[in-house]
């Protein structure tokens, strides 16, 4: 991690554009959610940051602190009982002191609390924010005008954005602070956390195990309660298979709900940008911010009656780890006892291998035009051929292969124009009519394992069957390759200690609903231990 002490704009429409304007929506919305911030947390109960928060009048506990989500840390500054600057001071301290973990490529102290004093200063006169100096993480794939851009690769390492991506200029605008930089695989193009340049990121529950990715770095951060949220990329799982690995929420949105304008893309088909949290209200904020669509908190009504989950077990618990179906299937029960109605749905004996093909024919073909052209827009001094050059060996390897032209894995048109126009709308389809006119949402196991070991990241066996790296996106790229938008929050902990998570996908669109009812299961299933490294 360095630390300092002194993509082309998305082909599909943006209707909803970061608000970095004084419009009335956002002066309602910071009013509406800063009076909820001035009187008491949205959702579940603080949970482990009660100690530090407290209630109004009280003190807080700044030994603690770390622990506070965005809502509780919003609240406490609002109050006047903790600054922007103290908190962004304990939250460095941490970050220097598990460095090991390589949850972060650069920090930079002085630019961090400088932006810290300023937000106080802002809030001492009279402003209001919805993020009033609040410090997150942004994955160094985010273009960002005040700290290097590397993308994860060598050959970017000094590169210096003019500019911020959309979502960092919201985030901004909003009152946040970037703490700094978060690891990732290089081009985000891979799911373990490996970085070949800038070091392994770790899992916080154990330091043995891998992160997933390619958020990696995003996830770590949150986990180990070094920032309380972080802006991360999901193709196929990037948010959603890290955060459920280190045992926090990732949030991948409808893509083209929030803009992917300044960050590097694999593929503008399946891509899409979205927030790490330790809550579900905390990513329901960041997607306020992020795509100007205002509504002001709401308290939730307890349990889940009315509520209709589906599961298709044929798919989404084939190949299982005995452990998983197991915590799984416990959730299950707590969802039915809390009063919701769960659908049996099959997908189609032939869903399997339809999605796996579609979906990577998509992801590879797209990654060179697709990146070649976010150099050329967004005036960076690289050329694709450069960056293929200084990629580590085992994502170059799988660039020659797959990637480029001459590669003996590359998908020519006619497969790409076959999985495009032909096998995503029929998969789009199977979900519409079993699913989503049967259900609210679908739910099921994000990841069929825990988190594999470093060491056996490569290679390893699930339910006596050996697997790669892959195969932990195997049950979240079907939403990315529908356009579904999905959660995953925190399931349980596995004998290990490991963290597994619970996706929820819904329907297309549908993603205010889908963390509405979010917030609803995660009250209902409740929250994981922190991880020791947090103590």
């Amino acid at each position: 991690m360095k630390m300092t002490r002194t993509i082309p704009v998305p082909t599909h429409d943006e209707p909803n554009e970061p608000c970095t304007i004084d419009s009335p929506a956002r002066r309602r919305f910071v009013r509406d959610t800063s009076a909820v911030l001035l009187s008491t947390a949205v959702g579940p109960s603080m949970s482990y940051a009660a100690a530090a928060i407290g209630p109004a009048g009280s003190s807080v506990d700044v030994s603690q602190v770390h622990e506070a989500s965005l809502f509780e840390a919003a609240r406490a500054i609002n109050t006047k009982r903790l600054t922007s600057e103290r908190y962004t001071e304990v939250l460095l301290e941490r970050t220097h002191r598990f460095a090991s973990l390589n949850a972060f490529i650069t920090v930079d102290d002085d630019k961090a609390l400088s932006a810290a004093r300023a937000a106080d200063r802002a809030r001492l006169a009279g402003k209001r924010s919805a993020l009033p100096g609040l410090p997150i993480g942004v994955k160094d794939s985010y273009l960002t005008m005040d700290l290097p851009t590397s993308f994860g690769t060598a050959v970017a390492r000094d590169f210096k954005p003019a500019t911020d991506a959309k979502v960092v200029t919201a985030m901004k605008d909003a009152g946040c602070v970037v703490l700094g930089k978060n690891n990732l695989v290089e081009m985000s193009y891979g799911l373990t956390g490996l970085n070949g340049h800038y070091g392994q990121a770790k899992n916080p529950y154990n330091v043995l195990h891998i992160t997933g990715g390619s958020s990696c770095g995003g996830a770590a951060s949150v986990a180990a309660r070094l920032v309380p949220a972080a802006l991360g990329g999901d193709t196929v799982g990037s948010i959603r298979v890290p955060a459920a690995l280190c045992g926090v929420v990732g949030f991948k949105p409808t893509p083209g709900r929030w803009s992917g304008s300044g960050v590097a893309p694999i593929s503008n088909t399946l891509d899409t940008t979205g927030p790490i949290a330790r809550r579900v209200s905390d990513c329901d904020l960041l997607d306020s911010i992020a795509t100007g669509n205002y509504s002001a908190p709401q308290r939730l009504p307890a349990g889940l009656r009315g509520t209709r989950l589906a599961v298709a077990r044929h798919y989404y618990l084939d190949g299982a780890d005995a452990e998983v179906e197991k915590v799984f299937n416990d959730t299950i029960s707590k969802l039915k006892d809390a009063g919701a109605s769960i659908v049996e749905v099959d997908l189609g004996k032939d869903f399997g291998l339809m999605v796996e093909e579609a979906n990577w024919a998509l992801f590879f073909h797209d990654t060179q035009p697709d990146v070649t052209a976010f150099l050329r827009d967004q005036k960076i001094p690289l050329t694709f051929e450069e960056i293929y050059d200084g990629l580590e060996p085992h994502i170059k390897a799988r660039w020659q292969r797959f990637v480029l032209t001459t590669g003996a894995g590359y998908t020519q048109d006619v497969a790409y124009k076959d999985a495009l126009f032909r096998r995503r709308p029929e998969v789009r389809r199977r979900f519409d009519n079993q699913v989503f006119a049967r259900a609210d949402a679908m739910v099921f196991p994000t990841t069929l394992c825990a988190a594999p070991t470093i060491a056996e990241q490569w290679q390893y066996t699930v339910a006596g069957r050996t697997v790669n790296d892959v195969f932990l996106s195997r049950n979240t790229y079907p939403a990315s390759f529908a356009g579904l938008p999905g959660i995953s929050i925190p399931m349980g902990l596995t004998q290990n200690g490991l963290p597994l998570g619970l996706e929820l996908d819904a329907s297309s669109g549908s993603d205010k609903a889908l963390l509405t009812l979010a917030r609803r299961v995660e009250q209902v299933i409740g929250f994981v231990r922190p991880p020791s490294v947090s103590a």
